[in-house]
């Protein structure tokens, strides 16, 4: 069993930063695939970003490709989503993710068995 849980949403200006975390429980997260994921109102939720259980490959929406930057802390527990240059277009509420160990990290929802409660994000213009 994992629980997880987001940290870090809040309100910010179109340009500015904003850094996710995601604390998990259980003795297992180092070796799951974990993502993150977005939903906006009236959208499906979509996928973000991704790393492998070890850390090495980690994959990115195109949309956020280059200005968001997922990294994992073992030692901590805690998954982190950077998120830099944000625009309005950002503006979702953000959900944290795990996947099965050893698993291949996925963008599909569906490959993910554990879910955070989320947090709000909002970028204004």
């Amino acid at each position: 069993q994992v629980q997880l849980v987001e940290s870090g949403g809040g309100l910010v200006q179109a340009g500015g930063s904003l850094r996710l975390s995601c604390a998990a429980s259980g003795r297992t997260f180092s070796s799951r695939a974990m993502a993150w994921f977005r939903q906006a109102p009236g959208k499906e939720r979509g996928f973000v970003a991704a790393a492998s259980w070890s850390g090495s490959s980690k994959y990115y929406a195109d949309s956020v490709k280059g200005r968001f930057t997922i990294s994992r802390d073992t030692a901590k527990n805690t998954v982190y989503l950077q998120m830099n240059s944000l625009k309005p277009e950002d503006t979702a509420v953000y959900y944290c993710a795990a996947g099965a160990p050893y698993d291949t990290p996925s963008r599909t929802s569906n490959n993910y068995a554990y879910w955070g409660q989320g947090t709000q994000v909002a970028v204004s213009s």
